[in-house]
């Protein structure tokens, strides 16, 4: 791994600051007269449609520095064991009163309105099995065809895009070819096309991460060229108001996204005392030192911000799944549909920042099932019973295994994913027991993560291992501790300091 560098700068040209002040002065001393001025403003304002684009593009050519790469954080100090241990199952004494499991019934669903709006024909599947709703599939019927239309999952998406655009060529390879492909890009009719990408992140209720995919699809249709295509979603990005930067390495383009937050296992560079990091260089290599810009295109502000509050309203792509897991010697099975097109955009992700995955939902009918299979067995039991079933539950229902075994690389889950997946280690099962409990019982809850390990802990009267935060006691509760109950940590665990508490969002 590469060790972070300090952001070394080297100047290769100055040519003034980024401002109207300067652009107009160099307009002025051009022209040669105020009518001169006059008309090559009158022409500059016909040629680009965004009054932004002739100062940037001037901004671009003149301006541009060296900067050292800062290796990605990784998620974990030390490997993860391979092996989870196992304790003897202790009965805990019953405490607090007794619980019955309130369960809402989720919103119906509803099919959004999509650029082309999709014709749908529902055709149904018999049930997997009796207890299990029944599964709807999807099926797309042809749509009528706009100049750009792909599959984005589930809906298929149409865009119109401006002759012009596709003219755009990345030449010379150099600063200088990327002043002229964005002087293609603001001289073209692209409006259109930005209202279109907006329309469809409103109807499909996008996250950042959501429009990121969708951009990428769109430049990766339009140009063959894996640089003008990096280009042209630069642009885009541009226009919808997000903070990047493009600059060059080795003669290739690479694209910049601000955040705010932590971005693991991915090459950043931090431009004004803000990190940029390179998404298409994640889990890979690096990038190595980089030439680019240090002032962001006009208003464009936003940084990427990977939460998600509410899931994408995808198309529906319904399966069926059961969990069946051993408690005090008695068999449980907990039933459930998912939306496979909302596990397909999760496994997209990088490694975010943890509250990322903690504070994220699980699609609403796939809960209601769950809680509905999981009240059965809850109501009527005192607090302290039910919470420990849940954690048996999450403790039993998977297979342990780590993620480079798994994927290959170090790879989160979000709730939904795990109940998805078969196998699943730590952080994976403290995210869905996290969920879980602040859902089912409404109680604070606290991810703990340790430099190779993630538990959580509960705020609740009760005796056992504990960790105070904030003056508040929290009792662990490890979902990967096999028969484990609320109070037991692992024993390598007990008299070590965690290095991150995740506070998560209760109801």
């Amino acid at each position: 791994m590469r060790l972070n560098r300090d952001g070394e700068q080297r100047l290769f040209r100055v040519f003034g600051r980024f401002s109207s002040i300067v652009f107009l002065a160099a307009i002025t001393l051009h022209a040669g007269s105020f009518e001169d001025f006059k008309r090559t403003q009158t022409e500059s304002f016909k040629k680009y449609k965004d009054e932004r684009d002739a100062a940037f593009n001037n901004y671009l050519k003149e301006q541009w520095k060296a900067y050292k790469e800062f290796a990605g954080q990784p998620l974990y100090e030390k490997p993860k064991p391979k092996i989870v241990p196992k304790t003897t199952y202790v009965e805990p004494p019953s405490l607090g009163p007794k619980i019955i499991i309130e369960v809402k019934k989720p919103a119906e669903k509803f099919e959004p309105a999509v650029v082309p709006t999709p014709k749908k024909e529902v055709v149904q599947k018999p049930l997997v099995e009796e207890k299990i709703p029944p599964v709807v599939i999807v099926k797309k019927v042809e749509t009528p065809k706009k100049e750009l239309t792909f599959g984005f999952y589930g809906s298929v998406l149409g865009f119109d895009i401006p002759s012009t655009i596709k003219t755009a060529r990345f030449s010379p390879r150099s600063q200088e070819g990327i002043a002229a492909f964005f002087d293609v890009m603001a001289s073209s009719e692209y409006k259109v096309l930005i209202d279109e990408i907006q329309n469809v992140k409103k109807d499909l209720n996008l996250n950042d991460w959501g429009v990121y995919l969708l951009v990428n699809d769109i430049s990766s249709n339009v140009f063959n060229n894996k640089d003008e295509a990096t280009l042209f979603s630069w642009f885009i990005f541009n226009k919808l108001g997000y903070a990047v930067r493009v600059g060059l390495a080795d003669k290739h383009v690479v694209m910049l996204h601000y955040s705010k937050k932590v971005i693991y296992s991915t090459p950043n560079y931090t431009l004004n005392n803000k990190k940029y990091y390179a998404l298409s260089f994640y889990n890979k290599s690096g990038v190595g030192r980089l030439f680019t810009y240090n002032q962001d295109y006009p208003d464009a502000t936003k940084a990427m911000d990977l939460a998600i509050k509410e899931l994408p309203t995808f198309v529906d792509d319904k399966n069926a799944k059961s969990l069946k897991f051993k408690y005090q010697g008695s068999e449980y099975k907990v039933n459930f549909n998912y939306n496979k097109n909302i596990i397909d955009f999760m496994a997209t992700y990088p490694q975010a920042d943890y509250d990322t995955y903690f504070d994220a939902p699980i699609e609403s009918q796939s809960y209601a099932q769950i809680a509905t299979a999981l009240k059965k067995y809850l109501d009527g039991k005192r607090a302290s019973d039910a919470m420990n079933f849940v954690l048996s539950f999450v403790q039993h229902a998977f297979i342990y295994q780590t993620d480079p075994e798994q994927f290959g690389r170090e790879k989160p889950m979000f709730a939904e994913e795990t109940l998805y997946y078969d196998k699943s280690d730590c952080e994976d099962r403290a995210v869905l027991y996290a969920y879980l409990m602040k859902k089912l019982f409404n109680v604070n809850i606290v991810g703990i993560k340790y430099k190779d390990h993630m538990a959580t802990a509960v705020q609740i009267p009760m005796q056992g291992d504990a960790v105070n935060i904030q003056n508040k006691r929290y009792v662990i509760a490890d979902p990967t501790y096999i028969n484990a109950t609320i109070g037991q940590s692992m024993p390598q665990y007990k008299s070590v300091i965690p290095e991150t508490f995740i506070k998560v969002k209760v109801n």
